[in-house]
């Protein structure tokens, strides 16, 4: 923990390393999948997707934001199994995926940056 020394009446700041609960490749990533899947790019939406689940799993404790990230998982997953298994699918995820699975996905990345935006602002508890 490092502190900043300044004259007396300022605030002081405090900084440490684990201040940040939520990393910012898991926001950018929840932000990244709606603009991605309206954007026509359903099938590269794949990596922010992987990257929010990954960043849920093993940096945030809260299990609401671990619970918003597999929903976004599943929701992007059985399109894109739908997708792969069809014998004559189409050119493109994003042609092939039901617009009622792309508003799902919507309102599970919706899901996933409030359920953040609740973790990074609410203060830890003291035990």
């Amino acid at each position: 923990m490092t502190t900043t020394l300044e004259p007396p009446g300022a605030r002081t700041r405090t900084r440490t390393r684990a201040g940040r609960r939520v990393p910012l490749s898991l926001s950018v990533s929840a932000w990244a999948v709606p603009v991605m899947v309206v954007g026509q790019f359903a099938l590269l939406s794949g990596i922010p997707v992987a990257i929010a689940l990954a960043g849920a799993l093993r940096r945030v404790r809260d299990r609401a934001v671990r619970w918003a990230a597999a929903l976004l998982a599943v929701t992007y997953v059985v399109p894109l199994t739908v997708w792969l298994a069809r014998a004559d699918p189409a050119q493109s995820l994003s042609k092939d995926m039901h617009p009622a699975f792309a508003v799902l996905t919507v309102v599970a990345s919706a899901a996933l940056v409030v359920t953040l935006h609740r973790a990074r602002t609410r203060r830890p508890t003291a035990h």
